[in-house]
């Protein structure tokens, strides 16, 4: 190793920061986060130091650098834009045997501060040394998205409960197998949901009973977005890697469950038109056998699983045999494949309402309040519709729709093969069949849609 990693308690310690610049403000902050005494060495400060000198919270020792501001500190930050300023800080503390860190300049520090991932008490520090500070921030970034947050409260959890949980388990083997528990169990699952007190009485209940914690099955319903891996949430991510079997949809991309975790197995429920389909019954039965055999299992659908994606359906089956049940929003088709296609769903001058629609069947299509849906300045966007657009489009026209409403077909939205079509509502029918459009695809209609001829950004030109 090039440097012995440490982490230090500095909690009501004396530090000194020579600089009041940006540079100076930034390791302040973080100091002071840490629970140190910070003193800030400098001529003059920036206003936000110096509302914190105002506040009590940090001191100033004004003028040039002096020696002497070096008594009882523990360590030192030099934070100047002056190389000589700070290499001469850097020896005399070294003169010192006090720590020492300048700021872009590894080879006059005696301690790096690393980037940093913080999900308090838990903390991950990453460096190279100096040698490549942006790769540094790189990785960092990258466990940004890999750690949940509720490892914070996980952390102090586990940290209450350290010594009973060691009492009642002394046998190591055991104890780490409760660890494992605690992190891929309810717990975990209470305290990601904002449930601090149900996850207290998990443990409790967990450190009471008699026989050895075993982990229950549950069901992630996890909305994959249009298809672009890059739309995920977070949630969604963490969902994935976190699965062991995986159960979704013809729409979910291949780019999005290659981010999946490498061993979860892999069932494809797709329904598809004029193909293979699988019965919303079958997929309930696998939801529950994966669950009840003690899986965690990602219920992974293309958008997002309450809109048209029968989550919902799925959700009060899952409840309906107590199987616990989480949901992770998706983005949903007609947010994205809009605002790929440079279509804003409202604007002030075109566009008051939104409505999301389906024309999937026919019943669907009946369904519908056809006189609300031809009035003008609101948009239409609707979901499986390319194989309706004839019956679509006469409903539309025959309840007082404008004729030359735009419209706007989408394609395969947010994935590199998407394409657009863009005409006027009488044209509709006849500009899709002459285009070959096919499903997915969305269709928008209302005066928005006409903004993708200057605005779209993605794809192909309408």
């Amino acid at each position: 190793m090039g440097l012995y990693p440490l982490f230090a308690d500095l909690t009501g310690l004396p530090v000194l920061v020579v600089g009041g610049g940006h540079v100076a403000e930034r390791k302040t902050a973080a100091l002071l986060s840490a629970g140190a005494k910070v003193r800030v060495g400098a001529p003059s400060l920036t206003p936000a130091l110096m509302q914190q000198v105002e506040q009590g919270k940090i001191e100033h020792l004004a003028g040039a650098f002096q020696s002497a501001w070096l008594d009882d500190v523990w360590l030192v930050i030099a934070a100047t834009d002056d190389h000589e300023l700070n290499a001469r800080v850097a020896a005399n503390a070294e003169d010192r045997r006090i720590l020492a860190n300048v700021v872009d300049a590894p080879a006059l520090s005696r301690f790096q501060v690393p980037a940093m991932v913080d999900r308090t008490p838990l903390t991950v520090a990453v460096s190279t040394g100096g040698a490549a500070p942006v790769i540094a921030r790189r990785v960092r970034e990258t466990l940004e998205t890999e750690l949940d947050h509720a490892l914070g409260p996980l952390t102090a959890l586990a940290q209450r409960y350290r010594t009973c949980i060691t009492q009642r388990w002394p046998d190591m083997a055991e104890r780490r197998a409760f660890y494992d528990w605690l992190h891929d169990g309810p717990v975990m699952n209470q305290l990601r949901n904002a449930r601090p007190d149900d996850a207290e009485r998990t443990l409790l209940d967990a450190l009471d009973a008699k026989e050895p914690v075993s982990r229950k099955g549950s069901v992630l319903l996890v909305g994959a977005g249009p298809g672009d891996p890059g739309l995920l949430t977070l949630n969604a991510l963490r969902a994935l890697n976190r699965a062991d079997v995986i159960l979704h949809d013809s729409l979910v991309s291949e780019p999005v469950l290659a981010l999946a975790r490498r061993d979860a197995e892999r069932i494809d429920v797709g329904k598809r038109c004029g193909g293979r389909h699988t019965q919303q019954e079958q997929i309930h039965q696998l939801l529950l056998e994966q669950a009840q055999a003690g899986r965690l299992v990602v219920r992974l659908k293309g958008g997002d699983p309450f809109v048209f994606g029968r989550g919902g359906e799925e959700m009060e089956f899952l409840h309906q045999h107590s199987i616990p049940c989480e949901i992770v929003p998706g983005i949903t088709a007609a947010v994205a494949c809009a605002a790929y296609a440079g279509v804003p769903l409202t604007h002030r001058e075109h566009a008051r309402s939104v409505h999301l629609l389906t024309g999937h069947g026919k019943e669907s299509l009946d369904a519908m309040d056809w006189p609300a849906l031809a009035q003008d300045h609101q948009t239409l966007a609707v979901y499986m519709g390319v194989a309706r657009l004839d019956e679509f489009t006469q409903r539309l026209l025959e309840h007082g729709r404008r004729p030359d409403t735009p419209f706007v077909i989408i394609e395969n939205g947010t994935l590199p093969q998407q394409r657009m079509v863009r005409g006027v509502l009488q044209e509709l029918p006849v500009l899709a069949k002459e285009h070959a459009i096919h499903p997915p695809a969305l269709l928008i209609v209302g005066e928005v849609a006409a903004l993708a001829h200057e605005h779209a950004w993605f794809g192909g030109t309408p």
